[in-house]
């Protein structure tokens, strides 16, 4: 039985920003997750691709966000349980609960906290026949290592962010990228679709609308692919990629089943003051969670965590109040590599 003060479902960004605060506190943290390194789908999706609402970053990699946070946190000494799914919530009679995954680790703790992101998720699949025969054959939903796709020919299809961006990330990189989508007008942030549009006018790039990809060809690979367009003939385009980004599909999987009021596949939390569900000592932060004016920002997350952690330590050390007045930083080794004189610190007041 894992032991621990703060039991967090899910190593995403808000995760790991919660072992920082809840360290700050002096608590203990232990992270449980599905995927088989922290990071969540900054690590698992796009670590490659930039991200601009960062405080203090105009911009910085997905990865490196997570290698950034995983520095922050590494004095704290967080356990990790990964590559195991958060199964079941058991609340016992101490008002402590135990938390176990699919392949049976058991997790005690006074407070758990669901930082989950989107919870699951599976990519959203366009209703193309046999398109599962190609999957890791010339089709992917996710791009993972762009440098894949160097030097080769890639159809895209979508129209939101994803598509637009990685169209414009791999125009430099691959020897040929088609972008098809359905409509003439895009979802995705204006300046995107400018920059897909000058890609075009500069012939960087294919752009087929309003189309749709009909029919995968190939034999042991992906070789061609059929492109749809209304009342005129079909084309046919070789090709080495087709990455369709239609974006995610959010599941809370087992968390559905914890007894958690439920509003479109989120969670409901007071956000009046600290973010906890309705199941006193079970918290909810970030995207997996929800309120009125909720905004699904990392930033966002980063500041529920700061909050929930301070009600998460009166619960765990009841009638001791704390204040937390300044932090200094030094004596640790900073992200250029750089040293420092004395050591971290934290002034507080524990009544």
């Amino acid at each position: 039985m894992i032991q621990t003060d703060l039991l967090i479902i899910g190593a995403g960004p808000t995760g790991l920003f919660t072992v920082f605060e809840a360290g700050l506190l002096k608590l203990k943290t232990h992270l449980i997750d599905a995927l088989p390194q922290p990071g969540g789908q900054c690590s698992e999706i796009y670590p490659k691709k930039p991200i601009y609402d960062i405080p203090g970053f105009p911009e910085i990699l997905a990865g490196d966000l997570v290698k950034n946070l995983l520095k922050q946190i590494e004095s704290f000494e967080p356990g990790f349980t990964l590559g195991e799914r958060a199964e079941t919530l058991e609340r016992l009679e101490d008002d402590t609960f135990v938390v176990t995954t699919n392949k049976g680790t058991k997790h005690a703790a006074p407070v758990v906290v669901i930082a989950g992101g989107l919870g699951s998720f599976e990519p959203r699949k366009p209703p193309i026949g046999e398109i599962e025969k190609y999957e890791d054959k010339g089709v992917a939903y996710i791009i993972r290592d762009p440098e894949v796709y160097r030097d080769k020919k890639v159809v895209i299809a979508g129209g939101g962010d994803s598509a637009l961006d990685w169209t414009i990330y791999l125009a430099e990189i691959a020897s040929e990228v088609t972008l098809v989508h359905r409509r003439n007008e895009f979802r995705g942030a204006l300046d995107s679709v400018e920059k897909v549009q000058e890609l075009r006018n500069l012939g960087k790039i294919n752009l087929i609308t309003p189309a749709e990809i009909t029919k995968l060809h190939g034999e042991e690979h992906l070789s061609a692919v059929t492109i749809t367009k209304k009342g005129e003939e079909p084309i046919l385009l070789e090709t080495d990629h087709f990455i369709p980004l239609f974006g995610l599909s959010p599941k809370l999987g087992p968390l559905g089943n914890w007894g958690l009021d439920i509003e479109k596949n989120a969670i409901k939390v007071d956000n009046s003051y600290d973010y906890q569900t309705n199941i006193p000592g079970v918290y909810a932060i970030g995207d997996v969670n929800t309120y009125k004016g909720k905004l699904k920002l990392i930033l966002s997350g980063f500041h529920e965590a700061a909050v929930m952690c301070q009600s998460a330590y009166q619960r765990i050390n009841p009638g001791k109040k704390y204040v937390m007045k300044y932090t200094t930083v030094s004596g640790v080794e900073g992200f250029d590599g750089s040293k420092k004189e004395a050591k971290k610190e934290i002034v507080q007041t524990i009544y």
